[in-house]
């Protein structure tokens, strides 16, 4: 896929921030906090579009470094659901519990409890479990590509296979060899010293053929992101499995709000989810 550039995001942000303002769930029908687990944090908030019957889906899972974030920050999910609201896909927003409480392999786990009772629940609320994708964005992308990666840890859960993968700006694809090159303090809280548990929490260890398909957007102003997309999509389609990269020229904040405003970006998320029956 082509480079989006600085220029063409920067459009973008301009363009929704001069948009006519909106109630905040105009033409959406919200169901917030809804409990797939007895942990105040192992909740979701659903935006349907209004009048919906068996609308596509599209989970999201926030980032924060594994250690704070919220599903209900505007940033997280304002411009995403009124976008895909608007085209008839439905967006969840979900939380799951953090660090120290937690860490990524427990809340990867929540996040497939979460999806397992999403696919459950959809029907009710106009939704098709049947043609959904997971999305994530920093932590966020790591857990989704780590599900994505081996859907097997979200089986376990009872969770049923979904269309696609979209991991928007994740470092940490391959995390044993992220842990092995001076580590940041925030991965280091999150995947400690074990090299069992960073190979257990590794996305690239976990690459299986029955991996679902990947969009993996990769910021280029961050070389480990940029380096840790491509890397893991190469070994991907050395198993077969599907996976591109889509590189921008943004920051690693702005490939997370941008997403849903107008341009170049969102358009080629939405094609990647139309070409696996979610969009």
């Amino acid at each position: 896929m082509p480079i989006l550039t600085r220029r063409t995001a920067l459009a973008s942000l301009a363009a929704f921030a001069a948009a006519p303002a909106l109630p905040a769930h105009a033409g959406t029908t919200l169901r917030r906090d809804v409990p797939y687990g007895p942990h105040a944090l192992q909740r979701y908030d659903v935006y349907m579009p209004e009048g919906a019957s068996a609308a596509p889906l599209i989970v999201f899972l926030h980032g924060g470094g594994w250690a704070f974030g919220d599903k209900a920050n505007e940033n997280v999910w304002k411009a995403k659901s009124t976008h895909w609201n608007g085209r008839g896909v439905g967006f969840v927003s979900v939380n799951t519990r953090l660090l120290p409480e937690a860490d990524p392999m427990q809340q990867a786990a929540d996040l497939a409890r979460a999806l397992s009772h999403i696919q459950q629940s959809a029907p009710g609320w106009g939704g098709d479990p049947n043609r959904l994708a997971l999305m994530g964005h920093s932590a966020g992308a790591h857990l989704v590509a780590l599900l994505g990666a081996d859907p097997g840890l979200a089986r376990r859960w009872g969770a049923k296979r979904w269309r696609a993968t979209v991991a928007l700006d994740s470092a940490v694809y391959d995390t044993a060899r992220t842990m092995a090159r001076r580590p940041s303090r925030l991965h280091t809280r999150a995947f400690g010293t074990s090299r069992a548990f960073w190979e257990e929490a590794s996305p690239y260890a976990r690459l299986g053929p029955t991996a679902t398909p990947f969009l993996l957007v990769a910021s280029t102003k961050r070389r480990a992101a940029l380096s840790a997309a491509r890397n893991f999509a190469r070994a991907a389609k050395a198993r077969k499995v599907e996976a591109e990269v889509l590189e921008l020229d943004y920051s690693h904040a702005a490939i997370n709000t941008a997403l849903g405003m107008g341009g170049a970006y969102t358009q080629a998320v939405d094609a990647f989810l139309a070409r696996h029956g979610v969009a």
